[in-house]
């Protein structure tokens, strides 16, 4: 990477975390509408425990803070948990776990997720990667991950990068025409993380040619 991606991801976590996860501003699309579906069934799950995956930008975020707005919750960053967090969530029904790894406390994971079970409340954790592929180093985590329920948010289809570019352009004042964003949808990456950086490029195109966003433009952004 050049020294310009270090700038990319500053920019785009901080493009992030400044929006409001407003449920207007989410685009429902197949690769979400189940996840989005079952949270909105709860607390009719098939069981207490789940497990949303997805990449970085893929929307877990979004989605579960549109949760957290309709159902009474606290949200505790997996890096962060502590035994403070473990008495704090007696008053909550739903916890949610953001971003899980392996930097975690795996006995206080342990833990958690008993006092969940014990006293019927309902967890739910994001990740990159499911959590029963995590290499957790104690074998009861290990065995308490396979009784999570799995939701994987796929990959973006056409409507839904069509959508991401349109929105995330124009919140930057960037008009592109129809033709020239269905150019680059059938071009670009099916990875979240490709279609903001993608994104955080032609702002800077923009920027520094101070004059609209043209083919030649988009290809160069594209590599093409």
């Amino acid at each position: 990477m050049d020294f310009k991606m270090k700038n990319l991801d500053q920019n785009i976590i901080r493009f992030e975390y400044d929006k409001n996860f407003k449920f207007e501003d989410f685009y429902v699309s197949k690769s979400n509408k189940h996840i989005l579906d079952l949270l909105k069934d709860w607390p009719n799950w098939e069981k207490n425990f789940i497990n949303i995956i997805g990449e970085k930008f893929s929307g877990k975020t979004h989605l579960i803070s549109i949760f957290l707005k309709k159902n009474k919750g606290i949200k505790i960053e997996a890096n962060k948990l502590d035994n403070e967090n473990l008495k704090s969530i007696k008053n909550y029904k739903n916890i949610v776990l953001e971003n899980l790894d392996l930097n975690i406390n795996e006995k206080l994971l342990y833990t958690l997720i008993n006092i969940i079970d014990q006293e019927g409340k309902y967890l739910v954790i994001t990740s990159n990667n499911p959590i029963v592929d995590i290499n957790f180093k104690l074998n009861d985590l290990k065995s308490r991950a396979k009784n999570f329920l799995l939701q994987n948010i796929e990959k973006p289809d056409d409507e839904l990068i069509f959508a991401i570019i349109l929105k995330n352009l124009s919140d930057r004042q960037i008009l592109l025409d129809k033709k020239l964003i269905n150019f680059i949808v059938k071009r670009i990456d099916r990875s979240y993380s490709k279609i903001f950086d993608f994104i955080y490029k032609i702002d800077e195109t923009s920027l520094k040619k101070k004059k609209p966003i043209d083919f030649k433009s988009i290809k160069e952004v594209l590599g093409e």
